[in-house]
Formats: structure tokens, sequence, C-alpha cells
């Protein structure tokens, strides 16, 4: 399965979300899942729904560490048996970005 998610704290006076948002994609980096971070979001390929939702948790709280409020996005692509996807679906999208 393919889990996207975005986490950012909220109430903290600050624009600034960074630092928050750099502990949480450590903790992404530390779970050894495979993962991607993009501007908007972080992906990370699971066997089961417990490994992906323990990441997605740890992260939120590293981000509760900074702020009182905390704000989580979530889409999820569940396809059991198959593996290796995080970077299979964007090559096959190249692929056909080539045949065009």
């Amino acid at each position: 399965m393919l889990v996207a998610f975005s986490v950012a704290p909220s109430g903290t006076g600050s624009d600034s979300v960074g630092t928050a948002v750099a502990d949480a994609v450590r903790v992404v980096r530390e779970s050894g899942l495979p993962n991607e971070t993009t501007a908007m979001f972080t992906t990370i390929e699971a066997e089961t729904w417990d490994e992906a939702m323990d990441v997605v948790k740890r992260a939120v709280e590293a981000v509760q560490a900074h702020a009182p409020r905390v704000s989580l996005v979530l889409k999820a692509d569940i396809r059991p048996g198959h593996t290796g996807q995080l970077r299979s679906k964007v090559e096959r999208v190249e692929r056909a970005l080539g045949e065009g």
C-alpha cells in the first residue's frame, strides 16, 4: 500500500513549519520504509495498515511536539500483493509520456 500524507503544525503564531515538518520526515526516513518527500506530501510504501499507520502516527507525534494543534491530510492506494509501486507507478507514467 502507498500512503501519501501531509502533516503540519498549527496554532504556533508563526508561518514557519520547516523544523516541525523535518522532524516528521526524519521519523519516516528512520522507519526504513520506502519513501519519497515532495513539496506537498511524503509518500510511504508499507505491507500493512498497521505498519503504515504506525509511521504516520509517529510523524504526527513529532509535529505535536512543536504545536498545540496539528493538521493531517492522508491518501492511500491499497493494492494487496503489489510492492515497489512507489517507483513503478511513476515509471509507467514516464513510459506513457515517451510514447505520446
